[in-house]
């Protein structure tokens, strides 16, 4: 249940992080990326059974 909920929230700052908008393009795809990179790890966690 908590792994599902945190996938949930994960996701839904990974699509907020996006550059889409005129101030956030100077960002470039870090906050994007590192929040990927996030994602990754508590999916692999969530199949090795750690969470």
């Amino acid at each position: 249940m908590l792994g599902t909920i945190l996938i949930v929230i994960l996701v839904l700052a990974l699509v907020g992080a996006l550059p889409r908008w005129s101030h956030s393009r100077e960002w470039g795809y870090a906050p994007t990326g590192g929040l990927g990179l996030v994602l990754f790890i508590v999916v692999i966690l969530l199949i090795l059974g750690r969470i």
